[in-house]
């Protein structure tokens, strides 16, 4: 009697099934390869200057707008907050601020420039604030900081919140600056091309992107980023909460527009004005996932032409902290983006 070891009884078998093999796994996706400092990432934006990638997002302590470093997309390191410091101004503007929030990272003629949040949780007594570098190379003796002030302010009387600023300039060369967190929705202001301030004093603004709430309840939608592409300009915006650890349900969606002040339409002609649009970014609703209430997305076109969306989630797995996540954007034929969550 013939006798077969169990790898003989596995070879015959896969003979029998015309020499299959196992499938080969999946390669891990840019997000299951991130290590190193990834929390605490709170409303992320990104740049490329040389070889080096940097990471900008929500100050926690006294640390004022936190930063993060990388040579290749995937190992983070921390490094020095733009401010240890709450700006003068800014303590005079928001009385009982105590931080720096939600910052937009952009190179305009020859500088850089972070537009970043000055608020209290809840209120819209809030201003958005302007520094720039020459650099965001801390090892070089260009390398400072220097605050330019205010940019923008919202008072209670006012139907908008001034944080969660966005810079983009259009195709005919404008500057504009998205901006907005509840309230009456996303504002767009048209900017100063040399200052990066407001551009009229009156303050002139279009709305761009809202939900739609019973009188007195709250509307959440908030975090724009604009992006233009092909034809269009794409807006991405949040919805509904963020800050809840593991319990957030924040969703980014997308619309767009042939015009930078909209109207935003997602694929089906939903609009953004009506609190629809085209999911982007959405946790799986089953409890086994592990990290949630994906939001406040950033961009990065990088050198070679790839696109990314960066962007903060809870991780179960660490009491909900808030983690930055990165993942790969390409455009369908239909010319949508799709993230590689």
């Amino acid at each position: 009697m013939i006798r077969f070891r169990p790898l003989a009884l596995a070879a015959v078998a896969a003979l029998a099934l015309g020499g299959a093999t196992a499938p080969a796994q999946q390669a891990p996706s840019l997000n299951e390869r991130l290590t190193g400092d990834l929390a605490p990432t709170h409303d992320p934006v990104i740049a490329r200057e040389g070889d080096t990638y940097y990471v900008f997002g929500t100050g926690h302590g006294d640390r004022l707008v936190e930063t993060r470093s990388s040579t290749d997309l995937i190992h983070w390191t921390a490094g020095a907050p733009v401010f240890t410091k709450l700006p003068e101004w800014a303590t005079k503007a928001v009385p009982g601020t105590n931080g720096l929030w939600a910052p937009d990272i952009a190179f305009v003629n020859g500088r850089w420039r972070l537009y970043y949040s000055v608020s209290t949780f809840g209120s819209n007594r809030s201003a958005i604030g302007m520094a720039t570098n020459a650099t965001l190379d801390p090892k070089s003796p260009k390398f400072a900081w220097r605050d330019e002030g205010v940019v923008v302010q919202s008072e209670p009387a006012d139907d908008f919140n001034a944080i969660d600023p966005n810079f983009v300039i259009d195709r005919e060369g404008r500057h504009w600056l998205s901006l907005g967190s509840f309230w009456s929705g996303i504002k767009l202001f048209e900017l100063d091309r040399k200052t990066g301030k407001l551009l009229h004093p009156k303050e002139h603004r279009y709305s761009i992107a809202r939900r739609l709430a019973p009188a007195g309840a709250a509307a959440p939608v908030e975090a724009p980023f604009i992006v233009a592409h092909g034809d269009y300009y794409y807006q991405f915006v949040s919805y509904d909460y963020c800050c809840k650890g593991v319990n957030s349900t924040y969703y980014t969606v997308v619309g767009r527009s042939k015009e930078i002040t909209g109207p935003y339409l997602g694929k089906d002609g939903s609009s953004l004005m009506n609190g629809q649009g085209t999911i982007f970014l959405r946790a799986d609703l089953q409890e086994k996932q592990r990290f949630r209430g994906p939001g406040h997305p950033g961009w990065l076109r990088d050198k070679d032409g790839r696109e990314y969306v960066v962007y903060h989630a809870y991780d179960r797995e660490k009491n909900g902290a808030p983690t930055l996540r990165i993942a790969p954007v390409t455009w369908g034929a239909d010319g949508w983006p799709v993230a590689a969550q």
